[in-house]
């Protein structure tokens, strides 16, 4: 992978873990770091789910692809806070 194929990984994992984040309800004591990871990984899982269903390349914005990636961060970050918030005791 490039170095701008792995700039533009991050960015667009920010943004799709912020948008993740925003989704779910409550606090979630998570990093922003963390927040990022989870959203590379919500992009790759929703972009090869979309080539999987055949929405990967549309022309345009993939609207399809971009709900998967987004819905995936929200569960990941509400995973990832919840077993966080478990391990420390607080509920």
């Amino acid at each position: 992978m490039s170095p701008e194929g792995i700039i533009s990984a991050i960015i667009i994992g920010a943004i799709v873990g912020i948008l993740g984040r925003l989704l779910v309800r409550g606090r979630q004591r998570i990093s922003i770091l963390l927040t990022i990871v989870v959203g590379i990984v919500a992009a790759l899982l929703g972009t090869w789910l979309a080539s999987l269903i055949g929405v990967r390349d549309t022309g345009g914005i993939d609207w399809v692809e971009l709900i998967l990636q987004v819905g995936l961060a929200a569960v990941g970050v509400a995973a990832v806070s919840g077993s966080r918030s478990r391990r420390r005791g607080v509920l």
